[in-house]
Order: structure tokens, then C-alpha cells, then sequence
């Protein structure tokens, strides 16, 4: 294994943070304060090509490798991690299941407009009472004819305001009769659709989350994604991605937060001197710059034994735990380096500290991951 990036990727990362430095930074506490769906970044990350890295050519994508993508997903967490979250999600959840299991009409209609950035998808999984328990979905749908009709209510949809389709998880009756997970493309426009009232967030809180319901939406059968009661597979498929890309979130955001930390120590004056002096500014700094580095190896380090189509879940797994806790760990020294000016609205500190939370629930909680882990080595 070679952690050494090639010429392609080298040229790609600074591409990428050239965008996020010129582009992303110096708008990211408005678009924090705003709240609101920022689709001039959004639009102009497609024109890049990061939506489609991890697609083949054939549909609009690069064909990129994991460690590529995961990349481009840091940079963009560097520069605002909102923003970040919008386009990992738009990139992977948001259409894998049109790729996978779509049509050629399906392909065209929404998934290449998608990977450029002109029509946003989102998944909808999540219900009030069902989070890490996917299995317990209530969303139901009934097969009438050549269609099925869909009800039920579902919780934390990313992109839900702005959406153009959504991927909706519902249980549906396989051959056998039996009920289980499916996946369905179901377009903003169907009647019965409903986006409900917006969820506020303390953190990345200009990706646009809210309620949805579904009240008897018909979709034709060949919107089905898939096969019938199959949805728990499919997304056993791409859930160890999904966990190497919140890694890769959680190290983007906290490279952020120690930049920060460490030019304000190198600017801060007390008792005559820069505080980057004090031996304990030093060791927490020190301490910073090593869980992130640590961190970012093992998530390039997972999404290289994706690459190699290697067994994965663990590694994926300790990676998005990890990265997670530290990003966490290094906002909060962060804001205690910066201390008064920490807790300030104008400085970014208090923006990372409040983002970073983020990145412990998104690809399973930290709880749910170190159970998983532990069952990896037998226990």
C-alpha cells in the first residue's frame, strides 16, 4: 500500500482547494448564517465534476477512484461543511440507487442532470420513531396494477425544500409474500407529496432538512428501484462509502478548525509574547495535529481497501468513529485556544465546533459503529 497520491489526484486536490479557498471560504459564515440551500456553491461543485467522480463515463461520471473522491469530499469540508454535506450526499445517496437499479428513461430524465449539478436528489430513510433500526420502516406501499401507492411519514430529509426526486424507502411484498425494504424514485411533483415544516439545526445549517409525507402518491412500477423486500442488501452495498465519506467530512472540518487555531496562536498576544510559545498551547496543538493526520490516514487507508475491493466494514467503520471523535475533539481545543474570541458569532471557531456534531450521527451513530466493531472481532 502507498499512501503516496498520483499525479492526477495531487493535481485534483489542489484544484479542489484552490475552489474551496477562493470560491467556498470566504462565504462560508454567510452561508451558515443564512440557513438557507446554497445553490450558486452547489452549481458551481457539479461544474467541477465532484458529482459524478465515483459514476462511470457512460451516465456523465469520472469513473474516480475512492481515494479521489474522498478527496474532493475533505476539501469541500475544509471550506464549509454544509456545503460539503449537500454534495457527498447529492453524490452518493442522493443517486446511487437511480444508477444501480434505474432505467435508461430514469438514467436520463434525472440522474445525469443530476451528477451536473442541475437537479438536486434526496433519500428519504429516516422516520420519527425509526433511525438506526432501518428495518422498522412504516413507510408502506401497495401494488395496484402497474403501479404502487405509497404512505407514510419520514423524518431528516436532507435536501427536502429544494429537492427534485427523492428516494424513498418503503416496505413492499417480495415474491413470497413477505414485506421488506424497497427503494423507490418517487418525483417532487407527484401528487400527494408533501414537504413539511423545516427542521432547525444548530449545526450545518444551511443544508435544508425537513419532514415529508407521502398521502397515496402512485408511482409506476418501473420507478421501483430495484427488486421488492431487496432495499436492506442494497444498501449494505455502498453503507461502507458511506461511512469512509463522513470520515473524510469529519477530517475536512477539523483540518479547518486547526487552522484556525493555530494562526490565531500565532497572532495572539499575552504576557508580551505570542501564546504559540506557551508550552500548553504548544501540547494542544501538537495533540490536534495528531488525531487529524491520524484520521486522515486511515480514512485514505479505507478507502483504498475499497478500491482494492478489499473486505472493508471494519476498517470503514474505525475510520468514521474515529475521524468523528477527533474532529470533535480538535473543534472544541480550538475554541479553547481561541477562548473569548471561541465562543464569538464572528469568528469560525464556534462554526466548527457546532458542524462537527454532524459527523457523529451521519453513517450510523458512534454508539451503533462500536457495537459493530466489536462484533467484527468476535465479542
Amino acid at each position: 500500500m502507498d499512501f503516496t497520491l498520483s499525479e492526477e489526484q495531487q493535481l485534483f486536490k489542489e484544484t479542489m482547494k484552490k475552489f474551496v479557498d477562493t470560491e467556498i471560504k470566504p462565504n462560508a459564515a454567510k452561508i451558515d448564517e443564512a440557513g438557507v440551500f446554497p445553490a450558486k456553491e452547489f452549481q458551481k461543485v457539479g461544474q467541477l465534476g465532484y458529482f459524478g467522480l465515483r459514476y462511470p463515463e457512460e451516465v456523465g461520471g469520472t469513473n474516480a477512484s475512492k481515494v479521489t473522491y474522498i478527496l474532493g469530499t475533505e476539501e469541500l469540508a475544509r471550506g464549509n461543511l454544509s456545503l460539503a454535506a449537500l454534495c457527498s450526499m447529492q453524490s452518493l445517496m442522493g443517486t446511487y440507487f437511480l444508477y444501480r437499479s434505474g432505467n435508461k428513461e430514469i438514467h436520463e430524465k434525472y440522474l445525469v442532470p443530476a451528477l451536473r449539478g442541475e437537479k438536486v436528489g434526496a433519500i428519504c430513510m429516516t422516520e420519527h420513531n425509526v433511525g438506526s433500526d432501518l428495518s422498522a420502516i412504516s413507510t408502506k406501499s401497495i401494488k395496484d396494477g402497474d403501479s404502487y401507492i405509497i404512505n407514510g411519514e419520514k423524518m431528516w430529509v436532507t435536501f427536502a425544500p429544494v429537492a427534485d426526486f427523492f428516494t424513498v424507502f418503503a416496505q413492499a411484498k417480495d415474491k413470497e409474500g413477505k414485506m421488506g425494504l424497497t427503494p423507490f424514485l418517487v418525483p417532487k411533483e407527484t401528487e400527494g407529496l408533501t414537504v413539511g415544516k423545516k427542521i432547525e439545526k444548530m449545526g450545518v445549517r444551511a443544508a435544508p432538512t425537513s419532514e415529508l409525507s407521502l398521502n397515496n402518491c402512485r408511482i409506476p412500477e418501473i420507478n421501483m428501484l430495484g427488486k421488492a423486500g431487496k432495499g436492506m442488501d442494497y444498501l449494505k452495498e455502498i453503507l461502507v462509502e458511506i461511512r469512509v465519506l463522513t470520515a473524510a467530512l469529519a477530517v475536512g472540518v477539523g483540518q479547518a478548525a486547526l487552522e484556525d487555531a493555530v494562526q490565531y496562536s500565532q497572532e495572539r498576544e499575552q504576557f508580551g509574547r505570542k501564546i504559540k510559545s506557551f508550552q500548553a498551547i504548544k501540547m494542544k496543538i501538537a495533540d490536534m495535529v495528531a488525531a487529524i493526520d491520524v484520521a486522515r490516514c486511515y480514512t485514505y487507508y479505507a478507502a483504498w481497501r475499497s478500491d482494492q475491493k478489499l473486505e472493508n466494514m471494519k476498517e470503514a467503520t474505525i475510520a468514521k468513529l474515529f475521524a468523528s471523535e477527533a474532529a470533535n475533539k480538535v473543534a472544541d481545543d480550538a475554541t479553547r485556544i481561541m477562548a473569548s474570541y471561541g465562543f464569538a458569532m464572528e469568528y469560525s471557531t464556534q462554526r466548527y465546533f457546532r458542524d462537527a456534531r454532524f459527523t457523529l450521527i451521519g453513517g450510523g451513530t458512534n454508539e451503533i459503529l462500536r457495537m459493530i466493531i466489536a462484533k467484527e472481532v468476535g465479542c
